[in-house]
């Protein structure tokens, strides 16, 4: 299989996923880092931005 192939067949799981985002399991540890990340946010020691804005800061951390 070409690395094209993989990528077109990578790029379908992915869709198919999206399809149906209910079916996916979150890893048994991901609602005590959410539950942690909004204890900072109560306390006032973190704060959530929107997507757009993380991202962007993301971008000039990385560049």
């Amino acid at each position: 299989m070409t690395t094209v192939d993989k990528l077109k067949a990578l790029e379908e799981i992915w869709n198919d996923l999206q399809r149906t985002p209910d079916d996916v399991p979150a890893p048994s540890w991901h609602a005590d880092v959410l539950h942690a990340r909004e204890d900072r946010v109560r306390e006032g020691s973190s704060q959530f931005e929107n997507w757009p804005v993380a991202k962007r800061r993301i971008r000039e951390q990385t560049q």
